[in-house]
Formats: C-alpha cells, sequence, structure tokens
C-alpha cells in the first residue's frame, strides 16, 4: 500500500540548510494500523505531508496505491489527495456552516459523485461512529470528540487507500482521545483502512500493529507490536 525508499527532504532559509528527513525508508500494508511516534520536530508532519502529496521531497521515491508521488503535476497530486488519502488533523478543520452530514460529503462531491448516494454513504459511516443522531448538527453544536469522529467520518467517505492522522487527539482529553483510537480500531476492523498515526504519545501506540520511531529525521526502529504478523 505505501512505500517509501531513501527518501530525503532538505529544507533551505537564511541560515543555510538541514535535512528534515533522512534516507527513510519503510512500507505499510493494506490494512495495517501503524503509529509513527516521535518528538516535536522529529519530522513526523512533513512526512505525511509528503505521502499525501502536500510537500514535495528532493531524493528517493514514494509510492502510495502503485503511483508514485515523484514528478506529479499539481493537478495530478489534487486528485491523487482526494481519491486515495484521508486525513485527520489535531483540529478537526469541519466548516462551521454546514451540518456533521454536509462537511462528511463535501470530499465525495468535489470527486463528482451523486449528492443523494454520497448522503446515504455519509449516513452509514456516521453511524457506526454512533452519531446518526448529530446528522443536522453544526459544529458548534458537536463535542469534541464527536467533532473530530466527523473529521473521522470525512476522511473515509471516498474509501482512500490510507488515512493519515496528526496528532488526533491532541486537542481532546484523555476518555476522549480514547474513545477517538476505538473508533480508527473499528474502522480498521469493519472498513479494512489502512492507518498512519503521527503521535509523540506513546501510549496510544499500545493497540496498533506496528511503530515506526523518527528521531532527528530518521527511522531509527520499526517494531512489531505483540500478537500481530509481520
Amino acid at each position: 500500500m505505501v512505500k517509501v525508499e531513501h527518501l530525503r527532504k532538505i529544507y533551505r532559509d537564511d541560515a543555510g540548510e538541514f535535512d528534515v528527513l533522512k534516507d527513510v525508508t519503510f512500507s505499510i500494508k493494506k490494512g495495517e494500523m501503524v503509529a509513527l511516534l516521535g518528538v516535536s520536530g522529529a519530522g513526523k508532519t512533513t512526512l505525511l505531508q509528503i505521502l499525501g502529496g502536500l510537500d514535495n521531497f528532493n531524493s528517493g521515491k514514494v509510492t502510495v496505491s502503485d503511483l508514485q508521488l515523484g514528478g506529479m503535476s499539481m493537478k495530478s497530486l489534487a486528485e491523487f489527495r482526494n481519491r486515495h488519502i484521508g486525513f485527520v488533523f489535531q483540529f478537526h478543520h469541519l466548516l462551521p456552516d454546514f451540518t456533521a452530514l454536509e462537511n462528511v460529503i463535501i470530499p465525495a462531491m468535489i470527486l463528482g459523485k451523486s449528492r443523494k448516494k454520497s448522503s446515504i454513504r455519509a449516513a452509514e459511516i456516521l453511524d457506526i461512529f454512533g452519531l446518526s443522531a448529530r446528522l443536522s448538527h453544526f459544529p458548534s453544536e458537536l463535542s469534541g470528540g464527536e467533532r473530530q469522529r466527523v473529521a473521522l467520518a470525512r476522511a473515509l467517505i471516498n474509501n482512500p487507500a490510507l488515512i493519515m492522522a496528526d496528532e488526533p487527539t491532541g486537542n481532546l482529553d484523555k476518555a476522549n482521545g480514547e474513545l477517538l483510537l476505538q473508533q480508527f480500531q473499528k474502522a480498521n476492523r469493519e472498513l479494512n483502512q489502512t492507518f498512519l498515526i503521527a503521535t509523540h504519545n506513546s501510549q496510544l501506540t499500545s493497540e496498533l500493529d506496528r511503530v515506526l520511531y523518527l528521531e532527528d529525521g530518521c527511522m531509527i526502529k520499526d517494531e512489531q507490536r505483540a500478537g500481530t504478523t509481520a
């Protein structure tokens, strides 16, 4: 599903240039739940942005769902993101003037799917996450945990190849953070979704299949969790 080979990303500023990612190599199989663990500044967000076609890279090879991202046009990258990638951020980024259901169907509408079919699918996903009574509620009428679940449903609407989450529990209390992780696991089991979850919180990784450890731009360890198979 995901294959990254010898990836290097360089940032340049007035002080010179420095490597944000250094010879990073790893792969993710379909249906895996993988954590990307590292302190702030380790390069986690940069790596997610590259995998999602939001940032370029200097050398190496990045393949997602059999598509090589290097050299793709801006238009092709935008289509790639819409069809193959789902994002869940630390802040939900829901549109305040749209209901939960309307927020979820937006990516499907962009892809050209019918509003009726998209609404039916969105309602099904929201029901999986216990939000069937919240379809017509606006973000301001939802709790923080409910907003993040709506954001997850939005990320799932186009059945993407990969869901990427960047510190998704950062704005949630412990109880809602644990609930959101349970919803990720539910989507993994019931919808066979593949997840890459970036976090600095090692406690969130205990229930996942693997943990990739990123330190100072380098992938220092790839740890298979007990009870999972390679």
